[in-house]
């Protein structure tokens, strides 16, 4: 009898263990999304002033500076941390990118030092959301894989634990980020 009762506790036991460690592995992703939507925040909080900084030295580029502005908009009002937020965001990220190459036009623009501030600190935070979005994916993929093996995959089926989606670059970026930079003298 005490056998089988050790055997029944040591089964409990483990499937608690189960449990927890999807638990953990649930927050985890939590904590690597809301790292991910703290930078994401700061660089919607320092595009208006990159675009003000802009709008002085480029006043016939209102259409690039729209852009840029929509594409925020956009991105702030996406919910959620799904295939359509990271769209959102991979939209943004290129309008950014139009602004930096529209200072190469306009070498006052380049030199201003509001602009140069600017421009490295929205370079520290798109470091910073890769590094987020490595964490998040990281965890995103602990996640998955737990839900989708044995015998975990018992109790995630059991506790509804749902498999989480990575957050990914577009076809375009992914292409672009594959390619060596151009270096020119």
């Amino acid at each position: 009898m005490t056998v089988s009762l050790i055997l029944v506790i040591v089964v409990v036991a483990y499937l608690i263990y189960l449990y927890n460690s999807l638990a953990v592995a649930r927050q985890r992703v939590k904590e690597g999304w809301s790292d991910i939507d703290t930078q994401l925040k700061r660089r919607y909080d320092l595009i208006p002033n990159l675009v003000e900084t802009v709008k002085g030295y480029a006043k016939h580029e209102s259409q690039t500076l729209e852009n840029v502005i929509a594409a925020r908009n956009v991105a702030m009002n996406t919910a959620g941390h799904g295939e359509e937020k990271a769209k959102a965001e991979n939209m943004l990220t290129d309008s950014l990118k139009s602004i930096f190459a529209l200072s190469e036009n306009y070498p006052d623009l380049k030199a201003g030092t509001n602009f140069l501030e600017l421009q490295r600190e929205i370079t520290d935070t798109e470091d910073k959301i890769q590094a987020s979005r490595r964490f998040y994916n990281t965890t995103v993929l602990a996640l998955n894989t737990k839900i989708e093996t044995f015998p975990s995959a018992i109790i995630a089926n059991l506790f509804q634990f749902k498999k989480e989606s990575f957050f990914e670059l577009d076809e375009a970026e992914r292409k672009e980020a594959q390619q060596a930079p151009k270096v020119s003298f």
